[in-house]
Parts: structure tokens; C-alpha cells; sequence
């Protein structure tokens, strides 16, 4: 399975792009954002994410940028199942950061989500990290008032985060539905 973006190409990753990837995410500042990437993030680390065989429903991707000489390796993107809901995961590594591939990256994971028989999906973010919660906004997620705190294994702990949803199909408006639930 591939997806062609505005920009950007999305991929399965392959074995033998461990190096890529490892140059890439061996960055504390991207690690300290992801739920479940080491610190420091090994080689080996590296390898079983590259080869990590594929779920067709929970799908995961490289997220690449073509160009003249080849397509690069920015970041990865993917669904995986989080207390029984499907979550959006995304990062980008940081010398493509602030150039809205998140977003870009994201929004082809949304397409591909809803044609798989995804109806809801939910995102989160850990608090010191607003910029992914800028990403979930432009893509329509709302905030659901319910900040956690969540394990992240490259801080070694858990910080808070603050948790999103999104009804697939639905653009409603965020403070209505923030202030619904709430009332509820």
C-alpha cells in the first residue's frame, strides 16, 4: 500500500532503510515527543521498526520527500490501537520541521483511515509538545478536555498529554463539541 500526497510519497518501510531512519530519529527532541521509541534509540532499535510487518487495518509508513536525487526519509506515520481506539501517530524528523509535512503526511493517513472503515480516530499530544497539537487541529481533531498522563518510554516516564478526537466525515465545530461534553 502507497499514498501520493500534495508533496509527499507514503511507503511501507523497508529492512534495509535501518541507517536512514536511525540518522533521522537519533534526536532526543523527536524521541521525547513519540509514546513508544526508545532513548537513545538504537541501531537495533532501528532495525525491528524498519522491518515490522504490517497490520492492512492499523497500517504504518515512511513518510518520504521525492526530489531530484531520490526520495529522503523525513518521518513516519501510522494507526495503532491505544486503550481500543485507533490513534494517529505521527513525527517528523527535525530538519523538516515547521514545513507542514506533519499535516500534509497526516491528512493522507485520515483519506486512507475512513477507506479502511475507520469511523472515529483519536490523537494526543504531551503538553510541552504544541506544535503536534497545532497539526491535530488543522486536521480537524477536537481537544477532548481530558488531559492524561500517558508513558513516554524515551522520557522514561509519564508527562501529561492532551487527548483529540475526530468522527471521520464530520468537520463540527471544536468548542461545541468540547463544551457537549462538558454538559455530559
Amino acid at each position: 500500500m502507497f499514498i501520493r500526497s500534495e508533496r509527499l510519497f507514503l511507503r511501507p518501510g523497508w529492512p534495509e532503510e535501518w541507517e536512514d531512519l536511525l540518522t533521522l530519529i537519533d534526536d532526543e527532541e523527536v524521541v521525547r515527543n513519540l509514546a513508544r521509541a526508545p532513548w537513545p534509540y538504537t541501531a537495533e532499535d532501528a532495525k525491528a521498526f524498519a522491518a515490522r510487518e504490517q497490520d492492512r487495518l492499523l497500517p504504518n509508513f515512511f513518510v518520504t520527500l521525492p526530489g531530484s536525487d531520490g526520495a529522503r526519509l523525513i518521518g513516519s506515520v501510522g494507526l495503532s490501537l491505544v486503550e481500543g481506539e485507533v490513534n494517529l501517530g505521527y513525527w517528523i524528523g527535525r530538519p523538516y520541521w515547521g514545513q507542514g509535512y506533519a499535516t500534509e503526511a497526516a491528512r493522507a493517513m485520515l483519506s486512507l483511515a475512513k477507506s479502511l472503515g475507520h469511523r472515529r480516530l483519536v490523537g494526543g499530544h504531551f503538553v510541552d509538545n504544541p506544535a503536534s497539537g497545532r497539526v491535530l487541529r488543522k486536521l480537524g481533531f477536537c481537544p477532548t478536555g481530558d488531559v492524561r498522563n500517558r508513558f513516554s518510554l524515551g522520557r522514561g516516564g509519564e508527562a501529561p498529554a492532551e487527548l483529540h478526537a475526530l468522527t471521520l466525515g464530520d468537520r463540527s465545530d471544536c468548542d461545541d463539541d468540547v463544551d457537549a461534553m462538558r454538559a455530559a
